[in-house]
């Protein structure tokens, strides 16, 4: 992302993203939230990819350098605050409650903020923010050369069922380096690497249409009954709502 663009304010805005278009990558002096009321959004930084369906939103300090991407018809509603309520300084993703949502959403959509109901709804809106807990699907980018080339494999193929030692085989590892690995260069466990990055595929294929059945076969879930329930205790909802 060396070639970002600088952008001081970050706004306050709601705009229509196509299915797979994207903003380039870009950092603000400002705080900002992303949220998506339809479709799905990721988001790219240095560090990790984020995404975020209709029942979460991202947090993105200031400073950080981040892309965005949509899948399906997204409509994004970007909030920039100077502020920082959640005193969280890595991106982060939010639980949006059904009345955190329908402020994000009339917030940004209103056309003059500066009058006294928009000053009470933005200080309710914070107020929402603030309390919001963390609810994360995130795939952390390797560093090191061989766990690179073990997530670039899992990467091009989600269903792919192979353990550490098979995988470590063409990547020129142990299972169990590869197993410190993860620990130290991701901060978390193979198998929660992996079920982050399945979740991922799982909410672009949802948000393109596919049905449930199929994600779950493309993703490596056994059964859709398994996609389901690790999804369900994951995101705290089915992938039919997505749908």
């Amino acid at each position: 992302m060396s070639n970002s663009r600088h952008q001081p304010t970050a706004p306050t805005a709601s705009r229509e993203l196509a299915a797979a278009a994207g903003v380039t990558a870009h950092w603000h002096d400002e705080n900002q939230i992303v949220y998506a009321s339809r479709g799905v959004v990721a988001v790219h930084t240095e560090t990790s990819r984020w995404i975020a369906p209709a029942h979460r939103a991202l947090w993105i300090p200031a400073g950080t350098v981040h892309a965005h991407r949509a899948y399906g018809v997204t409509q994004l509603h970007f909030l920039g605050l100077t502020q920082n309520p959640l005193k969280l300084h890595e991106p982060t993703a939010l639980t949006v409650s059904p009345l955190l949502r329908e402020l994000l959403i009339a917030y940004t959509n209103m056309n003059d903020r500066e009058t006294p109901a928009g000053k009470r709804m933005r200080s309710v809106l914070l107020d929402q923010i603030a309390t919001a807990s963390e609810q994360p699907v995130r795939v952390p980018t390797a560093t090191d050369p061989r766990l690179t080339k073990v997530c670039a494999m899992l990467e091009t193929d989600p269903s792919d069922t192979r353990g550490l030692e098979a995988l470590g085989r063409e990547a020129g590892a142990s299972g169990r380096t590869l197993t410190r690995l993860f620990r130290e260069d991701l901060g978390m466990t193979f198998p929660q690497w992996r079920t982050q990055l399945r979740l991922y595929h799982a909410l672009r294929l949802l948000a393109e249409g596919q049905p449930v059945t199929t994600v779950a076969q493309q993703c490596g879930f056994a059964t859709a009954s398994a996609f389901i329930d690790v999804f369900r205790r994951s995101l705290g909802h089915t992938p039919g709502s997505y749908l």
